[in-house]
């Protein structure tokens, strides 16, 4: 097989579980060296055991400013490059007041935006930073939802998740055209419901009635992602930026009705 990744070294905020994790162990079969960042110690210790010797992980709450900072000076320390961002963190709100907008609290509003939103800043802003220290180019690849764009028609809405993750489209769209000069590239994944994954467009229980058509009919898988993932991190990538890529499983077509 292919190494599409070999030499490349690149940092996952998210990557201990879920989408990330997925997409970790898909860049190691090809070839790269990776660092995980989660928040809790023990699935990073997992992690860590199961990617083998060309990763690491690192605990470390996204939301903090200097996590991502310390993530890629990790990477740049054991593998001698940092090479691409890939930034899944982030949840749903629900807990904290997240809703439809007349039950909505302002702590469920900012609390939100701060999981995803200010924490995907923090970390693309780190990889900017370090890119142009290191008077090299790059790849960022930003994790958004297909609610940004493609709200479903449910008696039911997490209004502050969908404008973070709407956020997320404007926020790389923005970079991306600031940076493609210095051959900085920024893409956005946006997917579907998938299965286990807080993360995605099942932020609430309420939308797992709502499967996707294809492959018979389901719900997404993480892995469904990861040839998605490892081709904006490749270098077969490197002439496209800016872009939206949607793994939906159909539901934009399908009003995520079926």
């Amino acid at each position: 097989m292919e190494n599409w990744l070999a030499n490349k070294s690149i940092v996952i905020i998210g990557g201990t579980t879920g989408l990330g994790f997925s997409a970790a162990k898909a860049f190691v079969r090809n070839g790269a060296n990776v660092v995980v960042v989660g928040r809790n110690p023990e699935n990073c210790l997992v992690a860590e055991l199961h990617l083998g010797n060309t990763a690491r992980a690192k605990q470390g709450d996204a939301t903090h400013p200097q996590t991502a900072l310390d993530a890629i000076q990790l990477c740049i320390r054991e593998f001698g490059s940092f090479d691409g961002l890939y930034h899944v963190a982030g949840g749903s709100g629900e807990k904290f007041g997240d809703g439809p907008l007349h039950e909505l609290s302002l702590e469920g509003w900012n609390k939100t935006l701060d999981l995803n939103l200010t924490s995907l800043m923090l970390s693309n802003q780190a990889a900017i930073r370090t890119f142009m220290g290191m008077n090299k180019g790059g790849s960022i690849l930003n994790m958004s939802s297909v609610l940004a764009h493609a709200p479903a028609s449910v008696h039911f809405a997490n209004h502050a998740y969908a404008t973070a993750k709407s956020a997320v489209i404007g926020f790389s769209k923005s970079i991306a055209a600031s940076y493609a000069s210095k051959n900085i590239r920024v893409n956005v994944l946006t997917p579907g419901i998938i299965d286990g994954v807080e993360n995605s467009s099942e932020a609430s229980d309420k939308f797992i009635r709502s499967k996707q058509p294809l492959d018979g009919g389901r719900y997404g898988l993480p892995s469904d992602l990861d040839g998605a993932s490892v081709y904006f991190m490749s270098d077969y990538a490197r002439f496209t930026t800016g872009q939206i890529f949607t793994v939906d499983g159909g539901w934009e077509i399908t009003d995520g009705q079926f």
